[in-house]
């Protein structure tokens, strides 16, 4: 026997169309902070990137591939991990079936990471993915845009980005290093998942990056990081609507594992 609310179709009807009242409202707020995202003022690159691929060294502009605006997920995969981080492989198990829709909206798609760059061609083949996926590695790329720190990013001055509660776990674990004991299980997890120490999974962080290209001129659009990029995380969309929605506990994202890794044994 279920403890959830029981009603009838006319209070369900009732409740819903109460409901619908406030997607509608969340869904106008969501489109004003599209148009705001977008009425962010442009900064001109004027660094002259020049990041890894499959096909060789390319230069930031050359990585639009004919696009006019280029989005790059920042993928959490050290040059001393052993693989990438089990939570970011899985937002990136979605990229490969949009690309083309993106590619029709003259948006190229992207991840980057600071492995050498046979690292991570070693592992997308793995994960099964054909993205194009670009390697920071030797370059401030990651440097520059808060995603990446000589130290463990809880060293760190921080970035600016990061949520105000996010800045302060990073300073309290800083001053009292032992409490990483008490980290979220997801974090120790991927740590041990991707075949590094806690403290090196904190040299790098994740986030999304959007640029565009005018004429002679890459501009620096937008970027987020952390909750930031759910928004690419379709499970959690899907999720939202089941009927036990995240079920997540106190271990927000404890139950993720890359997609090859759900039938092994713990």
């Amino acid at each position: 026997m279920t403890s959830h609310r029981i009603g009838s179709r006319e209070e369900w009807l009732a409740a819903r169309a109460e409901l619908l009242d406030r997607e509608k409202e969340h869904t106008r707020v969501g489109d004003t902070l599209a148009r705001q995202r977008r009425e962010l003022p442009w900064v001109p690159v004027e660094k002259q990137y020049r990041l890894q691929t499959a096909d060789g060294p390319r230069t930031l502009a050359e990585l639009f591939d004919g696009s006019s605006q280029l989005v790059v997920y920042h993928f959490m995969f050290g040059p001393d991990y052993k693989a990438g981080c089990p939570s970011c492989s899985s937002t990136a198990d979605s990229f490969d079936g949009v690309l083309l829709h993106l590619k029709a909206c003259d948006v190229t798609m992207i991840c980057v990471s600071r492995a050498p760059i046979d690292n991570l061609l070693d592992y997308r083949q793995r994960m099964g993915w054909s993205f194009n996926w670009a390697s920071s590695y030797g370059s401030e790329f990651n440097f520059d845009f808060g995603l990446s720190d000589g130290e463990p990013m809880m060293n760190a001055p921080g970035n600016p980005l990061l949520e105000a509660n996010e800045l302060s776990l990073l300073k309290l674990l800083n001053e009292q290093p032992a409490l990483c004991d008490h980290l979220p299980l997801v974090a120790i997890q991927n740590a041990s998942a991707s075949g590094t120490s806690l403290d090196r999974y904190f040299t790098e962080g994740y986030g999304v990056s959007t640029f565009a290209n005018v004429g002679d001129t890459v501009y620096h659009c937008y970027s987020s990081y952390a909750r930031g990029t759910e928004c690419l995380m379709g499970y959690y969309a899907i999720l939202d609507l089941a009927p036990k929605g995240r079920d997540e506990g106190e271990q927000p994202m404890g139950w993720l594992r890359r997609r090859d890794e759900y039938g092994a044994k713990a």
